[in-house]
């Protein structure tokens, strides 16, 4: 059974735990404001891009086009985009049990971050390329990879490009999503009008315009630009969630800490209690035999 000097040292040391968890926890919120910030700035330019190409597609015969080919499946590349560092509660265990779910003979795999190259090792898969990227990640710097996939596509060393990143959707709530890059055969704004939108936002929104030199030389431009802002915008939800989770899974050890100190400190006092009803109890006893 612990003794008084043992609990103090748990609760001195679980203390200083709870400081490390708490310094954490603010240097995650600060990241985590900057990484949303930036993450849900890109969506209406996103969304707006996807417009003018739903618009474009219906004015060129876009099947023709190489990026939105339809082939049959035979090899398909996967692109999965995890963390560097953990300590982001179940965030990469999550990510990378939808990762292990993909065909082991048909699947290769390009990989953004350490705990996803980590995996891929592990697991004895295929991996073609590794991508390090910083923590804020430029346009430039993620459109290699983009590149990287689109050629793949082309040569025809794969049929089909996904990529499995953890879409952010509020501090508390992350998801991993897989999401098909190529082939482009639909993109994300529906063809319908949206229920609740405005005239303005459902307008065609290149009603007036003219393309030069013609409708099918725009979309071979935009393409693939559209596929590297979508690995962009992927990357910004993937590091805005894990910075969230980060957040939440060091506020959450911070709590647990400062719970366990409470605990620790009236069990303590419990038996610094019991230790002097007990020698009170002693010096009586001595004084009742003395008296007698």
């Amino acid at each position: 059974m612990a003794n008084t000097k043992d609990i103090r040292r748990r609760i001195k040391s679980i203390r200083n735990i709870g400081q490390l968890t708490k310094a954490m926890q603010m240097v995650a919120a600060s990241k985590m404001r900057k990484a949303q910030n930036v993450a849900l700035a890109g969506r209406p330019y996103a969304t707006l891009m996807n417009r003018v190409l739903v618009s474009l597609q219906q004015r060129t015969d876009s099947k023709l086009h190489p990026l939105l080919q339809v082939r049959e499946v035979k090899k398909e590349l996967v692109v999965v985009i995890s963390t560097d560092k953990g300590l982001a509660g179940a965030l990469n265990t999550n990510l990378l049990r939808e990762a292990a779910s993909f065909d082991l003979a048909k699947t290769s795999y390009v990989v953004s971050g350490r705990k996803a190259r980590q995996f891929i090792a592990r697991t004895r898969r295929d991996m073609m390329a590794d991508f390090e990227l910083k923590d804020a990640p430029s346009f430039p710097e993620t459109k290699e990879l983009a590149k990287f996939c689109v050629e793949k596509f082309l040569s025809g060393e794969v049929d089909k490009v996904s990529v499995l990143y953890t879409r952010f959707i509020n501090t508390v709530n992350q998801k991993p999503v897989v999401r098909t890059l190529l082939p482009i055969s639909s993109f994300e704004l529906p063809q319908a009008p949206a229920e609740g939108a405005t005239p303005q936002e459902n307008a065609d929104p290149m009603i007036g315009y003219l393309f030069e030199p013609t409708p099918e030389g725009v979309l071979d431009v935009m393409l693939p630009y559209y596929l590297h802002y979508q690995v962009f915008q992927m990357i910004l939800d993937a590091r805005a969630s894990e910075h969230s989770a980060r957040m939440v899974a060091m506020k959450n050890a911070t709590d647990n800490a400062q719970q366990f100190i409470k605990d620790l400190t009236l069990e303590y006092n419990k038996m610094r209690q019991a230790s002097i009803t007990t020698e009170l109890l002693e010096i009586s006893t001595a004084q009742m035999a003395v008296g007698a």
